[in-house]
């Protein structure tokens, strides 16, 4: 009867010895890191434009067409960042707002 003793071909011992998993294991990041990464990122972006603009007026880069491209993916980025701003300032108001 020793295997009766075990459950899915795995003996008690074994069961116990194992870690516990985490119940949130989905892979997906909290929501406060995600928030972070994507400042960070637009931080980065705005950096990158900035760093363009001074390269091209100081005569270190000469294609006008990425330096453009560069700083408009720095300005929808940032607005991006705002309108998400906006929108959870927005979504906190309304929590407050609300009666329990």
């Amino acid at each position: 009867m020793h295997g009766a003793s075990q459950i899915g071909g795995v003996s008690p011992q074994q069961q116990i010895a194992q870690p516990a998993q985490k119940p949130q294991d989905s892979g997906r990041a909290p929501f406060a890191d995600l928030i972070k990464d994507f400042v960070t990122d637009t931080s980065t972006e705005q950096a990158q434009a900035h760093q363009s603009v001074k390269d091209l007026v100081s005569g270190e880069a000469n294609n006008i067409h990425e330096v453009v491209l560069t700083a408009s993916e720095a300005e929808i980025a940032f607005r991006l960042m705002m309108e998400i701003r906006n929108r959870l300032i927005s979504s906190y108001q309304e929590i407050i707002r609300m009666q329990v």
